[in-house]
């Protein structure tokens, strides 16, 4: 194998695919790019075993041909390349020759033939939505997925589409995110669950926000098209929350709040909490006023913040970076916040219309 081509766009390239490479594996060739040459493109893989990218860029190809190289080392060395080209030769024996100015360097690959096969993905209804609406939509649920591999389902964000309503769910346990929007597709009602890890990758991929990007279904892989990269993902399977009916059906209170002046009075009442000194905000919702407070060994912080309230006098607790994440959350200048006491959990939604729900578990405070 022999090719030529611009150096800043395979080092990009590699840089992206490199995204799905493993870095924990027994198998050497995982650890690696598939460089593949071949009819004027040079096609780039990289692939874990459960997520992979490809990808193809123009380049000069003088004999075609394949190889896998070390992808670390690959991007290392692409990035410090002096020239605005590099060449790149493979001879029989598997060593690769990487010339760029006055930089030469050779490195030891593997077979082509040792790289496993990127799954393909066929049949269901092809899914296209706006690659800037699905961005927000991951950023706005992506935080709720759960880290904790005991349950993995939980460590993906749930698809469900129900007419032409996408919806995409996340949950770990101590909170809930969900997110809607209205897509254009006329194909049967579906629900997938996607690793947190794929989707965080391939929204990293997108370049052009107004494009759409083509989401393609199997029964256990699904595949983005996102710009000139094809993202590959196992689904994952289990039973997933029962969300619905963890969202509780009444409220006794309901607030009207400026999203940041919210979040800006927890932050200040959460400046004597950390890793080593946890300890809930304490929260009392009463006479058209929020006043957020902390106590830990260091000390005692306090805020208020004014807000529209209706109903019963509330006084509740919350992991503060839970609260935070869920305010930062949402997209608008104002937020309803309800609840139903001090043991139940606190919804944030929109003023208006059902974008978004986020559902937070409180903390159990002790008697001051």
């Amino acid at each position: 194998m022999k090719f030529v081509c611009d150096t800043a766009v395979l080092s990009t390239a590699c840089q992206n695919v490199q995204r799905a490479v493993s870095a924990k594996t027994t198998i050497p060739a995982v650890e690696g790019i598939l460089i593949k040459a071949a009819d004027g493109k040079l096609m780039l893989t990289g692939y874990d075993l459960e997520f992979g990218i490809n990808t193809a860029i123009e380049a000069r190809i003088e004999e075609a041909g394949g190889i896998v190289l070390n992808a670390k080392l690959l991007c290392d060395i692409l990035r410090k390349l002096p020239g605005d080209t590099v060449r790149i030769e493979c001879d029989e024996r598997l060593l690769a020759r990487i010339t760029s100015g006055d930089a030469d360097y050779s490195l030891v690959g593997i077979s082509k033939d040792d790289y496993p096969e990127l799954p393909s993905v066929m049949g269901g209804q092809p899914i296209e939505i706006n690659m800037g609406i699905l961005k927000e939509m991951v950023r706005q649920t992506i935080f709720s997925v759960a880290t904790n591999e005991s349950k993995a389902v939980h460590t993906g964000i749930k698809f469900e589409i129900e007419g032409k309503e996408l919806k995409l769910i996340a949950v770990d346990g101590f909170r809930l995110a969900i997110r809607r929007e209205i897509i254009e597709y006329d194909g049967e009602d579906v629900s997938f669950i996607v690793p947190a890890k794929a989707l965080s990758e391939a929204v990293k991929l997108i370049s052009d926000e107004e494009a759409a990007m083509k989401i393609g279904l199997g029964k256990k892989h699904m595949v983005f098209e996102v710009d000139d990269y094809v993202v590959v993902t196992r689904l994952l399977e289990g039973d997933f929350l029962n969300y619905k009916a963890a969202i509780p059906s009444s409220s006794a209170t309901t607030v009207r709040i400026n999203t940041k002046d919210f979040i800006s009075s927890i932050e200040r009442a959460s400046l004597i909490i950390t890793d080593k000194l946890k300890s809930p905000v304490r929260c009392k919702f009463d006479n058209n006023t929020v006043s957020v407070s902390s106590t830990t060994v260091v000390g005692t912080a306090s805020d208020r913040v004014a807000a529209a309230i209706a109903g019963d006098s509330v006084e509740i607790g919350f992991n503060n970076r839970y609260l935070i994440e869920a305010l930062n959350a949402s997209d608008t200048d104002e937020v309803i916040v309800k609840l139903n006491g001090a043991v139940s959990p606190i919804l944030i939604l929109p003023v208006e219309g059902e974008s978004f729900l986020f559902l937070v578990l409180p903390v159990r405070l002790k008697a001051e």
